[in-house]
């Protein structure tokens, strides 16, 4: 229903943004990474997702498309809530969060308050599962040595964990340093160049 909001912030609480919007205020839950970037009285832009429930209707609002995108990922998962999805982006960012789940790295998930070790190992069972059935023979590697195609590989599986198509991720891939970039770094540059 909403795509984005676009308006003057006016109230930052506990995982909540208020934005004014040609005199309405939508107040929009959040992550402390969106919070972070907020700032009372300025503009923001927050790209929204509508949760309609039989008694309530809650919008959430995140600073970039990676982070709405993790979110929405996570509330697929049976068990994970909005409030469950918002308590772990806001312990991991979303390189992060995909590096968890490739790595199967419960803890890092479990550093969210209310994420127990039952849910963490769902999350990263559920999200490798539909790896698992992406076919990732399509991808072009090129002359790399081990260590740089096994980085390559590993950035893939966390981007399209979360959502990116493999042709979005091997252009985003091209021209970035395997050799010498730790794996956070990678990811983080080729979700950089798929948000331009």
């Amino acid at each position: 229903m909403f795509y984005y909001l676009e308006g003057t912030v006016a109230e930052l609480e506990a995982n909540l943004a208020v934005i004014d919007c040609g005199g309405v205020g939508y107040a929009c839950a959040t992550t402390n990474a969106t919070l972070a970037r907020l700032k009372r009285g300025s503009r923001a832009k927050l790209y929204t997702y509508l949760n309609v429930k039989e008694d309530a209707m809650d919008l959430y609002g995140f600073f970039s498309k990676n982070e709405l995108n993790s979110f929405k990922m996570l509330i697929g998962i049976s068990g994970v809530g909005p409030k469950a999805a918002l308590a772990i982006l806001s312990a991991n960012t979303p390189e992060q969060l995909a590096l968890a789940i490739v790595s199967g790295d419960e803890k890092a998930l479990m550093t969210a308050p209310g994420i127990g070790k039952k849910i963490a190992q769902r999350i990263i069972l559920e999200l490798k599962d539909k790896l698992a059935k992406e076919d990732l023979s399509g991808m072009q590697t090129g002359k790399r040595t081990v260590q740089s195609g096994q980085k390559m590989s590993e950035a893939l599986s966390a981007l399209m964990v979360l959502g990116y198509s493999q042709q979005e991720i091997g252009g985003a891939l091209k021209n970035i340093d395997m050799e010498n970039l730790p794996l956070e770094e990678i990811i983080r540059q080729a979700l950089r160049k798929m948000v331009k």
